[in-house]
């Protein structure tokens, strides 16, 4: 199966929490009502000098999308109207 690079997710458990799963390397949840991240990977100690300079990236292209569902929504609304 092929997924999308990103994913919204949400949970009527955690109301406020609007949540952007990242499927590919490294995969994580992002929560963007607090930027908490949870990782869906193990790394070895070499690796997370690499991942912290990923890691600001990949939150801008997280929320990025996340903007963009929302607009895209917005505009089906407007033209359902």
């Amino acid at each position: 199966m092929e997924l999308p690079k990103f994913i919204l997710g949400d949970n009527t458990d955690f109301p406020d929490a609007i949540y952007v799963v990242h499927t590919e390397y490294p995969r994580f949840i992002l929560n963007l009502a607090d930027d908490d991240i949870e990782w869906l990977e193990e790394f070895d100690p070499e690796d997370e000098e690499q991942l912290e300079t990923e890691t600001l990236k990949l939150i801008e292209e997280a929320t990025a999308f996340y903007d963009r569902e929302i607009d895209r929504y917005d505009e089906e609304d407007e033209q359902e109207d």
